[in-house]
């Protein structure tokens, strides 16, 4: 499905139902927005991760503007500012009320953004293997200690200098590192990406942005689930972004043995995690947890 959303027409597609019944009335589920990462990937990917929600919320698969079926767009609107504009703009469009939202990776910042700009609108966020800015050297040790020295070096040097070259030698030593387990060998196959936005935003945004000052914005309960041996986005980003946040609204998870897709490597504690805080909200602990 495909709707007009400032400007351009956003592509989603919706698992579950919102309304069930329940005796004699109809019971209202919760409604969960999930934004991909990429920069430039598709919903795809959430899809296959969030489907055993469906049970227990509506859940809403918007591909960003300029990426999967969504119209390509202006690049000058390829940010996560504007992302997040199109993030409430889809709501309002679809009369989705206090969403759940939740950002994996660069869908992280867009959550960030939108949690900060429109700070009364979410229910609840959920940060999902992100971050609220680089942390490079943190993420080349992470690659150092999962890959050795060749992962490393081409983590520094795609992280240096992000072209073609330094790209395909990242690809081949250090994107079979974002797992502890084998994914899907299928699902890079479906994701209908945008090589223009990755290019354009990987030197760009996604060197320089920083919205950790958006952190102490954020109103709504929120939960970090973060993976020991996320590379991309290393677990000190996700400790950090706890640091930052109302103490009484942050539930911080730590994932052992469990990469950059969380849900991937143990699908079965993550799910679980995640549906809990879909029902009730947590207070915060002294200290983050650690599951195994």
């Amino acid at each position: 499905m495909r709707i007009e959303v400032n400007g351009g027409r956003l592509f989603f597609d919706v698992l579950g139902a919102k309304l069930v019944p329940d005796g004699p009335r109809m019971c209202e589920r919760p409604t969960l927005v999930a934004l991909h990462g990429g920069p430039g990937g598709d919903h795809s990917y959430l899809k296959h991760e969030l489907a055993p929600l469906a049970d227990i919320a509506q859940l809403v698969f918007p591909d960003m503007r300029g990426t999967g079926r969504s119209d390509r767009s202006s690049p000058a609107r390829w940010n996560a500012d504007s992302f997040a504009g199109d993030v409430r703009a889809l709501c309002d469009a679809l009369e989705i009320e206090h969403p759940i939202v939740l950002g994996h990776s660069y869908g992280g910042y867009v959550a960030i953004a939108y949690a900060a700009r429109f700070p009364d609108h979410p229910a609840k966020l959920v940060l999902y293997g992100t971050e609220a800015r680089p942390h490079p050297e943190e993420s080349i040790n992470a690659f150092l200690r999962l890959g050795g020295e060749r992962a490393a070096r081409a983590a520094r040097r795609f992280l240096d200098s992000p072209d073609e070259k330094t790209i395909a030698a990242y690809a081949r030593e250090c994107l079979p590192l974002y797992n502890r387990k084998p994914e899907d060998p299928n699902q890079s196959s479906r994701i209908l990406g945008n090589g223009e936005m990755t290019m354009r935003l990987l030197p760009g945004e996604l060197r320089n942005i920083d919205l950790t000052p958006c952190l102490a914005d954020i109103r709504c309960p929120t939960l970090i689930l973060a993976g020991e041996d996320d590379p991309a986005c290393p677990v000190e980003a996700a400790a950090e972004m706890a640091s930052m946040l109302a103490p009484h609204l942050v539930r911080f998870e730590r994932v052992a043995c469990a990469g950059h897709y969380i849900i991937n490597d143990q699908p079965e504690l993550a799910l679980k995690i995640i549906r809990d805080f879909i029902g009730s909200f947590f207070p915060a602990r002294s200290a983050p947890i650690t599951r195994i």
